[in-house]
This record gives structure tokens, sequence and C-alpha cells, in this order.
């Protein structure tokens, strides 16, 4: 199946994309694709065998763990992208770069999403699947782990581009509250105790003063679909990979929200920092993390795009 061979039609990409968008319009193919119906069944069913049992954990690093489950999640998803479009690239968390990266679409693999959660049976975890044009997602699914041991249940995010967002098929939008003293907020903390980690840590303090409240999950794509789905107003995070918010992003897009980088540059998925919000409130969140990133920057902390597969082609903003 080659890349325009596909089922729906590609339409123009939303405002909040078109700065990664080069002057002179790529050649549009004629449709868009989307995740395969059993795309995500054979994941689902790979986590849901592993519930509530134990767990054969390994490290890669001193707090960065990895499960068997994983592995099998990710392999579940991979050989149906494979056979479903053999000639576009895939970013998996624990595979790495496979297929071919001279494809416009890289599909972004977090096989379970909130890996320190699901090892502890702790409920905030997710699959999350995207398919990426250049640096713009355009088709993701996440799905949620929620409600905990022996009463598990789980929550479809889906969105397209141009079509909106949904959960377990039907419409959401994100929150209408404007006032940064109204809103509910959520952030992470990467496994690295560095510069970012500390800007962050004060961020934390900030907003917690001035908000109803700022929630730590653990999982940045849930973080991104309780955006989408009005649960929480903003949320905002250094160093996330490509495959942790691929799917989240264009799910906050489709539901009436904003997202830029945290300095407020157009984001893509290869960026280094992320702020999203239900778009009434990104003026005000932006304001405080614009002038946290700016001291990073002056610091000389890295914040340029990065997990670009090599010989992927990324046509995009000034920041690519």
């Amino acid at each position: 199946m080659k890349d325009n061979d596909l089922s729906r039609p590609l339409l123009s990409s939303p405002s909040s994309s078109s700065a990664l968008l080069p002057s002179t319009p790529l050649p549009r193919p004629r449709a868009l694709p989307v995740p395969p119906p059993p795309l995500l069944s054979s994941s689902i069913q790979v986590i849901r065998t592993a519930l509530d049992k134990p767990r054969t954990i390994t490290f890669k690093g001193a707090t960065d763990l990895v499960t068997e489950t994983d592995s099998a999640s990710e392999e579940a998803i991979l050989k149906i992208i494979r056979e479903a479009f053999p000639q576009h690239a895939i970013l998996g968390e624990e595979g790495g770069v496979s297929g071919d990266t001279n494809s416009d679409y890289l599909w972004c693999v977090d096989p379970l999403d909130g890996t320190t959660n699901f090892a502890h049976g702790y409920p905030s975890f997710a699959v999350s699947v995207a398919c990426v044009r250049h640096a713009v997602p355009v088709a993701g699914v996440v799905v949620e782990f929620a409600g905990g041991k022996g009463a598990w249940v789980t929550k479809t995010y889906a969105a397209s581009r141009n079509g909106g967002a949904t959960l377990n098929g039907t419409p959401i939008a994100c929150s209408r509250v404007d006032d940064v003293t109204r809103s509910l907020l959520v952030t992470g903390f990467g496994y690295e105790h560095d510069e970012a980690w500390s800007a962050n840590l004060d961020l934390f303090r900030h907003f917690t003063d001035v908000s109803q409240g700022v929630r730590r999950l653990g999982a940045a794509a849930v973080d991104l679909c309780h955006v989408a789905a009005g649960c929480v107003e903003g949320y905002w995070e250094y160093r996330l990979k490509p495959w942790d918010v691929a799917a989240g992003v264009l799910i906050v897009e489709e539901a009436g929200g904003r997202v830029t980088t945290m300095d407020g540059l157009a984001f893509s998925v290869f960026s280094r920092s992320l702020l999203a919000s239900n778009d009434a409130l990104h003026g005000a969140l932006l304001e405080k993390t614009d002038a946290a990133t700016a001291g990073l920057r002056d610091k000389g902390v890295d914040l340029s795009p990065w997990f670009v597969p090599k010989g992927y082609r990324v046509k995009g903003g000034a920041q690519l």
C-alpha cells in the first residue's frame, strides 16, 4: 500500500499547526492514514492479561523501568502497522526506528505510557499510537486504563485531523474556564533531575498557589486526553518524546484546545517542551512557562528538536 492509497480525504491543517508547514505547500496526498480497526485490540489484550499479576521489571536507568508487557504490547501494534502501511516509518519507544524513513508518514507508538504506574498497579497508564505527517499528527488513538485493581476499565480517545475528537465514540471538547484561579492543571516530571526538572518544580509551585490545584499523574498521553475531555484546563512538561505526545496533541487540538512549546513556538512532535490548554488560558499559562524556558536557554540547556529519525523528511518551521 502506497502513501496515497488510503481511505479518507486529507483536509487543511488548523491554524495551531500552520506554522509547522512550509511556505510553499507540500504536495498533498489524496487521503489521510487512519489506524486500522484491529490496531489496538491485541495490545489491549496483552495489557489486560497482565493486570493485577506479578510484573517482570527491568531498568533502562536508575528509576526508568520497563516491563515485559511494554515489549509485547509494542510487538502487537507494530505487526499490524507494518501489514497495513508497509511503506511508512515507525518510531516505537522500545523498538526505535523501523520501516521506510523516506516516507512522508511516521507512526509514533507508545505501547505503555505510564509504565511505572502500571508496574505498581496504579491507575493512569495508556496505549498511545499516532500517525504523523512530517511533524504534524494527522491521526491518533489513546486507550487509557482507569479504575484500579479488580475494577479496570478502558477509555478510548481518538482523533483525525479536522475530524474532531471523541471519547468512546462520543465527541469531546475542552473546558471553557478562562480564569487560572478556577482551573485545575496537570504536569509531569522526567527521570533526570536537572535544570529543566528544577524549573518545572518552580512552575508547579507557582501554579499550585494560583490555581485550584496541579496534578501529577505520570502519563503524558493521559494528561493530554484529560485536557481534551475538559477534566483539566492545562498541561505542561519538558522533554517529552514523540511517542508520548503525538496522539494526545492531536486529540487536544481537535477538541478545540491549543498546543505550543512552553515558549510559545509552533509545536512539533520533536519539540522538547509542550504547553497544552483549553485555549482560553493559554496566554496566562504561557506568561510563566515562557519565562521559565527563557531561563533554561540562558543557562545553555538544549531544547532543540530531538528523536527525529535519521533520513525522515521533516518539513516544518524554523525550529526544525
